[in-house]
């Protein structure tokens, strides 16, 4: 395999931003500074970037987790907190998310050691789409669906189009079902700040066509044959 996109298979980076890894020096193979590109490499070739070793993964590992309020998306947290990775056990695989979901929402969460597969899905260019449940204050007006709709402007930029479906209406809250394929941090929830009526719940029930299903909080299952197909076939 050639050597940058060994790396982004890793999960180190981007296969554009290993190349300039590449290109700045900052890789070694079995201890030699490589800056050219098409080096190929195998799982048996020791590798660094910026000084630290590089574990090529042999075995690629997909998981969807419902990840729990009060975890981290990441794969380490300075302050101490928890993360995602503490809830999966029995993988010897260094795996890490693909995206993320704030500290206070839940649901639909990968994690994988396929650096392609988890930059195809990222991507903004591809437009997966992704499903949220969403429980907000009051009952927001006619006006304000169609402008999430349509698209509303939240900081410096508009979001595109969204599908909501009002499921529910109660006395002081409504939950609605978002559905967008943008990815922009707390995005959701700014555009639902937008229109007057806070985030009380967050849930992502849906990415890409692959459902969340009955999975409880914390547990996780690797994906199935059909549904690595279904994420993978555009490719």
């Amino acid at each position: 395999m050639r050597l940058q996109k060994a790396l982004a298979h890793s999960g180190v980076a981007s296969r554009r931003r290993a190349e300039e890894y590449i290109r700045e020096g900052r890789v070694k193979v079995n201890g030699q500074v490589v800056n050219e590109m098409g080096v190929v490499v195998t799982a048996n070739d020791n590798i660094e970037v910026d000084g630290k070793p590089i574990k090529l993964e042999s075995k690629k590992v997909y998981i969807l987790l419902h990840k729990p309020k009060g975890y981290i998306t990441s794969v380490s947290d300075p302050k101490g907190r928890k993360t995602v990775i503490d809830l999966i056990d029995g993988i010897e695989e260094r795996i890490y998310p693909v995206g993320r979901l704030d500290y206070d929402s839940s649901g639909l969460l990968f994690l994988t050691n396929d650096g392609q597969f988890a930059n195809f899905l990222m991507h903004p260019k591809h437009e997966i789409l992704k499903t949220y449940i969403v429980t907000v204050k009051g009952k927001p007006s006619e006006n304000a669906i169609q402008s999430l709709r349509k698209g509303i402007k939240i900081e410096n930029y508009i979001t595109a189009p969204a599908y909501v479906n009002v499921l529910s209406i109660y006395e002081n809250k409504t939950k609605l079902e978002i559905t967008i394929h943008e990815g922009r941090n707390r995005q959701v929830r700014k555009m639902c700040e937008k229109i007057g009526n806070p985030v009380i719940r967050l849930k992502r029930v849906a990415y890409g066509g692959v459902q969340l299903g009955n999975l409880k909080p914390g547990e996780w299952r690797y994906l199935t044959e059909s549904e690595k197909k279904r994420l993978m076939e555009k490719m």
